[in-house]
């Protein structure tokens, strides 16, 4: 599974993600993105990965979901 990752500190709320995938980004009055879902599945992939791509400051990232440490 992917997770969202957002990165608050560089996000200007430029807007563009929740325009490409308004179930995921949000933007606050405080003009910060909020995450509303951070783990898409694979149908919903294809707009999520447009709207991190067109983060002008890159402050989303898809990362793969670790899978925990069989107990040994």
């Amino acid at each position: 599974m992917t997770r969202i990752e957002l990165d608050g500190e560089r996000c200007v709320g430029s807007g563009a993600c929740e325009l490409l995938a308004p179930d995921f980004f949000e933007v606050g009055d405080d003009g910060v993105v909020a995450v509303l879902r951070a783990e898409p599945v694979e149908r919903e992939l294809r707009d999520v990965e447009e709207a991190v791509r067109q983060c002008p400051t890159r402050a989303l990232a898809l990362v793969p979901e670790q899978s925990p440490a069989p107990a040994g």
